[in-house]
């Protein structure tokens, strides 16, 4: 009697377990039938980067839910071996982070053939700083922001620079790590041929929480980071590297600047080394008027 009843246990356990693994199983094909945006984004550093440039890219990782994070890779080594890279995790677009001696450089490409954006990262600011007072759910999906001027026909570099941007902060609808709902906002916009990143979360009269039927007039931005700036430096076609397709006319390296500067130091100096000459030979040239009030014979 008592095997009968284990026997009839065990049918009853392996028919659950079963019907159970169906169902997970429909659940999976639903998602991956509905998940059609499979685009991931590869983040890759290179040595020596500083303490806030490290903390910059978690930032950014913390925004991005189909990012995929890979060790440090030098620069010589790194044109040859991202499409490797991004081939082995199923990436299509790429964002490289390289420290320099002198500035903080961010490279945005396409996997295999191209092209590449080469930016120069200035003014960071990151989340943890206490600046920033709002808060948002870790990958929720942004609603991005572009300027009017990303659209610009005179400008078609700008234009491709939004497709580019708009890659890799865009979260894939359905993505199994987002969230389906929208509760910040990515605005990016371009001031002087200056790239401004800045991200808000949108409040409900500084509430938490709000509804879709909720008046939009009352909604309020929080800035919760990072911000940063970046200035175009170059455009290729290739992967870092490749035909030129653009120079920015207004960027200066670190090297001309401090050059330039040192030689306006220079000249400032030469310029008040002859006023004080030209001042001390007026001085010794005046005549003594202490005596003029004696009458000469």
């Amino acid at each position: 009697m008592k095997d009968f009843l284990n026997k009839k246990r065990e049918e009853n356990t392996n028919e659950a377990t079963a019907f159970f693994k169906d169902e997970v199983v429909e659940h999976k094909e639903q998602v991956a039938n509905k998940w059609k945006n499979k685009t991931k984004v590869l983040m890759v550093a290179s040595r020596g980067v500083s303490n806030q440039e490290r903390m910059l890219m978690n930032n950014i990782i913390d925004l991005i839910p189909n990012s995929k994070k890979e060790c440090k890779i030098e620069r010589k080594v790194a044109r040859d071996q991202l499409n490797e890279i991004c081939f082995n995790h199923s990436c299509n677009t790429g964002v490289y982070f390289e420290h320099l001696k002198r500035e903080f450089v961010l490279w945005i490409f396409k996997s295999p053939e191209g092209p590449s954006f080469k930016f120069q990262v200035n003014n960071i600011t990151l989340i943890d700083e206490p600046k920033m007072m709002g808060n948002c759910l870790k990958y929720s999906r942004p609603i991005l922001s572009f300027d009017k001027s990303f659209d610009d026909v005179n400008n078609p570099h700008l234009g491709l620079m939004k497709e580019l941007l708009s890659s890799v902060f865009n979260t894939p609808k359905l993505h199994p790590k987002s969230k389906p709902f929208h509760d910040h906002i990515e605005s990016i916009y371009n001031v002087n041929n200056n790239i401004f990143f800045r991200n808000y979360q949108i409040l409900n009269d500084l509430k938490e929480t709000f509804k879709s039927t909720d008046d939009v007039d009352k909604l309020q931005l929080v800035e919760i980071g990072p911000r940063f700036s970046l200035k175009l430096i170059k455009v290729f076609g290739g992967v870092m590297g490749g035909k030129c397709l653009f120079t920015n006319p207004d960027y200066l390296p670190p090297s001309y600047i401090i050059k330039r500067n040192q030689m306006r130091f220079k000249e400032r100096q030469e310029k008040l080394e002859i006023r004080e000459n030209e001042y001390k030979d007026k001085s010794s040239k005046t005549e003594d008027l202490s005596t003029r009030w004696i009458m000469k014979k």
